[in-house]
């Protein structure tokens, strides 16, 4: 990669963590081991999990997003991890259409290997020395089992979003593309891509040209969860990415979290909640004034004001 030499930046930039290069190399050698693996519930059923690589590699992993940010492209339909974007985005994309179709990936970080990664960037064109690629791939990549050589992105890495994003690249251009023919809108968000429309019909037949272009662009290796393809429509709740599309065409939490929301506040008043929720309400109360400032006035004329602010500013 004529750019900018990876390996001589990794070890300039990180020399603080090292105490030579055979220290780095030796470091490196091993990253991919180098995650403390647990797991967390799922929203719906099962667990998923997680692949936290320790500090010093997370570092290094951030290193190479910063230089990668401006060579290897996103598209703009990518709607996760990039600035200026996030699920209110993604969501209001959306607002003004009538038909809808869900889908989403399956195992979708864990399917993305360090030979779909070299695919894509020679696609682009964007090289790399062999010496290179080695560091790439073991700063880049976890190894799952210590029985197996196979290397995936972890859930849990700060590369893997900018990665899987730019691997997405040439799928999310070519099904753009054909949307906007459609009179479709498309967004992705991570694993879950978003189709919307004014036209009666005109969802139906994506599903089949989604997993064919899929298996285009990446082989059987990254595939379509069938179990989560969702049709619906403006008759019914019209749900992206965890928020809710209203009637009105605005952009709601929903009637269930709201009303698990103001259960949370009552137990704050009645002394009863645990520190687990009220970490979560706090935090949830800032993301609720982004989303759906309407609701958190609501809170503050039902609960007072006072109330708000002491569970917004408490330790």
């Amino acid at each position: 990669m004529s750019e900018i030499d990876v390996t001589r930046y990794l070890i300039e930039h990180h020399k603080h963590n090292f105490h030579s290069k055979q220290e780095f190399f030796a470091f490196i050698q091993d990253a991919p081991k180098k995650y403390k693996v647990y797991t967390i519930p799922k929203r719906t059923s099962g667990e998923r999990t997680i692949a936290q690589p320790i500090r010093q590699l997370k570092d290094c992993q951030r290193s190479i997003v910063s230089i990668f940010k401006n060579i290897l492209p996103v598209h703009d339909c990518c709607m996760a991890y990039m600035e200026g974007r996030d699920i209110k985005q993604n969501a209001l994309v959306h607002s003004n259409n009538i038909f809808f179709l869900k889908m989403d990936f399956m195992d979708f970080f864990n399917s993305i290997t360090p030979k779909l990664f070299w695919d894509a960037c020679e696609l682009h064109g964007i090289e790399f020395d062999w010496f290179d690629k080695e560091i790439l791939e073991k700063v880049l990549f976890w190894r799952q089992s210590k029985y197996s050589r196979k290397l995936i992105l972890s859930i849990g890495a700060p590369s893997s979003p900018f990665i899987s994003n730019f691997l997405m690249y040439s799928f999310d251009e070519e099904l753009n593309e054909y949307c906007k023919k459609k009179g479709i809108t498309y967004t992705r968000y991570a694993d879950d891509l978003t189709f919307s429309t004014k036209i009666a019909g005109s969802l139906f037949n994506l599903p089949d040209f989604v997993t064919k272009l899929l298996l285009k662009n990446y082989g059987h290796k990254i595939r379509i969860n069938q179990f989560k393809t969702v049709f619906s429509s403006k008759k019914h709740n019209r749900h992206i990415t965890g928020l809710t599309i209203t009637n009105e065409s605005s952009i709601s939490i929903g009637r269930a979290k709201k009303r698990y929301i103001k259960h949370l506040v009552h137990n704050f008043i009645e002394k009863k909640i645990t520190l687990e929720d009220l970490n979560y309400l706090k935090g949830y109360l800032g993301f609720i004034q982004y989303v759906e400032p309407t609701f958190l006035n609501s809170l503050e004329l039902k609960y007072s004001k006072a109330i708000i602010q002491e569970i917004r500013v408490g330790n």
